[in-house]
């Protein structure tokens, strides 16, 4: 049930969607298309170019790792993105510097394509950039509505992963196209011109924004919230110490630069998961030392990090359709100038039919026979569609590991689910984390949201360095699978689990409603 913010004005019905918002959603296009046309091309190029100083047998291997650790990095600093935004320098000043960031990274990348470290200082500028300016965009997106409009916002969030997926298409179909064609150097720069005009684009539509400033300092902030109840007894002091200890344990378990970023995320998950159980068994201890509305915003805080927690299954899932989908791609039959990445498009192309479909057609079909689609029972059914979609790649493993060459057109079935989980999880996750935010805390819970993401592809290093075990690559053979279809089948039933306990989970949640004041 949702709870109305206080002092809440009643929506107009005929109020427009505000006029700003097309700079905001051309901004995105261009980003995306930068973004995902530098992304879908990057395992292809390091297995074939970058890497190629590596035997043979051990390129994809590598760029798998490269991949998702680079994808740690985009969804690791939205956290360092969002404390900027809702500290120092407000939404859109965050969003306009860090993209000049993810410009010269972009350029680094096309300046680079011979150079390991020149290339890997691109990556990890363009990690710095996308990541700090994602949890300000979708929350930039949502304080240009109030009360009044706040019924138009789910329209546009969807026309926001609608443009998303837009530009995706699009770089998906061609970039792979230009990398063959161009070589390395012009498909790593077109990525770079378009966030350019992306910036170009987010300047021009200065003069209209609705800037929501910065928070001042806080005597009763999140973090100072936590501190206090943490403080306030025994059992929140042991459990934030064993957070530590196991964060200093990721980086003596962990050592070296190349696993650097994989120690860190350990480590920060490790401090959240400690310290967020530390905190919920010891918040009472906060009161009188803090308002009870402050207290209450912790406590609902906490409660949409255990969903955004059973969440990380599901981007283990989806991030390896640009790695280990595009390798069991490679295996399949195709014409001779299809390129195995370009299979990639088809995620964007049915995300931009599902939407309006799910939105025209499903949805409202479902409500007549009395079934709501809330945002959490979408999540959960996404989550779930995921894992369907792993247990039909897993079974194309198994024939192509049997000898059996085909289509790569069977590749359409799994990502027919994938995207249908996408839908379902993704475009209702960015306006479910920007409504369950308290004001001060938009733009850290949306950082959360995009931890997510990190949390789920750090999952995929863990398992794929697994099984380089000896007794874990035993334990497969005997069970008659390769290493590949075991793993496939391992993530789908990852995803089931998570869908179920989420199910469970949302069915007590409580749902608040904090849109901006008209």
């Amino acid at each position: 049930m949702s709870t109305p913010t206080a002092g809440a004005v009643e929506q107009d019905p005929k109020a427009p969607i505000p006029k700003q918002i097309p700079y905001i959603i051309g901004n995105e296009g261009c980003e995306r298309f930068s973004f995902y046309g530098m992304r879908n091309i990057l395992t292809v190029f390091l297995v074939t170019s970058l890497l190629s100083y590596l035997p043979e047998e051990d390129r994809a291997g590598a760029a798998k790792d490269v991949f998702h650790t680079f994808v740690i990095g985009v969804y690791f600093f939205p956290l360092l993105g969002g404390w900027i935004a809702d500290r120092l320098w407000g939404k859109y000043n965050t969003i306009f510097w860090l993209s000049l960031v993810y410009c010269v990274g972009q350029g680094m990348l096309a300046l680079f394509v011979d150079n390991k470290v020149g290339f890997y200082a691109g990556l990890f500028l363009i990690a710095l950039g996308s990541g700090g300016i994602k949890p300000c965009i979708s929350s930039f997106v949502g304080d240009q509505f109030d009360q009044t409009n706040k019924h138009r916002a789910k329209v546009v969030f969807d026309a926001f992963y609608w443009i998303i997926n837009f530009g995706s298409f699009f770089a998906s179909l061609l970039m792979p196209l230009f990398l063959k064609q161009l070589g390395p150097a012009v498909a790593f720069g077109i990525p770079g011109i378009l966030m350019f005009i992306s910036t170009v684009i987010l300047w021009a539509g200065r003069k209209k924004y609705v800037m929501v400033p910065p928070t001042p300092p806080d005597p009763h902030s999140f973090l100072r919230v936590c501190r206090t109840a943490v403080a306030s007894g025994m059992a929140g002091k042991v459990f934030a110490a064993l957070g530590v200890v196991v964060a200093v344990a990721a980086f003596v378990l962990l050592p070296g630069f190349e696993n650097f970023v994989k120690a860190a995320c350990l480590a920060l998950v490790s401090v959240i998961a400690f310290g967020g159980i530390g905190v919920w068994i010891q918040l009472e201890g906060a009161r009188g030392r803090h308002p009870d509305e402050a207290v209450e915003g912790v406590r609902g805080v906490l409660r949409v990090l255990v969903l955004f927690a059973l969440v990380t299954p599901f981007w283990s899932l989806f991030d390896q359709k640009a790695s280990t989908w595009v390798l069991q791609a490679d295996a399949m039959a195709k014409p001779a100038w299809f390129q195995s990445s370009m299979m990639q498009a088809l995620n964007p192309a049915l995300v931009m039919v599902l939407i309006p479909f799910n939105n025209l057609v499903l949805y409202p079909a479902l409500k007549k026979f009395g079934f709501e689609m809330t945002a959490l029972r979408r999540m959960a059914a996404g989550i779930a569609f995921s894992g369907v979609s792993w247990v039909i790649v897993g079974a194309m493993q198994v024939v192509l590991d049997g000898g059996t060459t085909y289509s790569i057109t069977w590749q359409v079935l799994p990502y027919a689910f994938l995207t249908l989980g996408e839908v379902l999880v993704s475009a209702t996750g960015l306006e479910f984390a920007y409504s369950q935010a308290p004001q001060s805390m938009k733009g850290a819970l949306m950082s959360f949201w995009l931890l997510s993401v990190t949390v789920g592809n750090l999952w995929v290093l863990v398992v794929n360095a697994s099984v380089k075990n000896a007794a874990v690559t035993n334990f497969i053979a005997s069970t008659g699978f390769g290493v590949t279809a075991f793993q496939m089948f391992f993530f789908a039933g990852f995803a089931f689990v998570a869908a179920a306990i989420f199910a469970v989970v949302a069915r007590s949640y409580p749902l608040k409603d904090h849109y901006r004041k008209a």
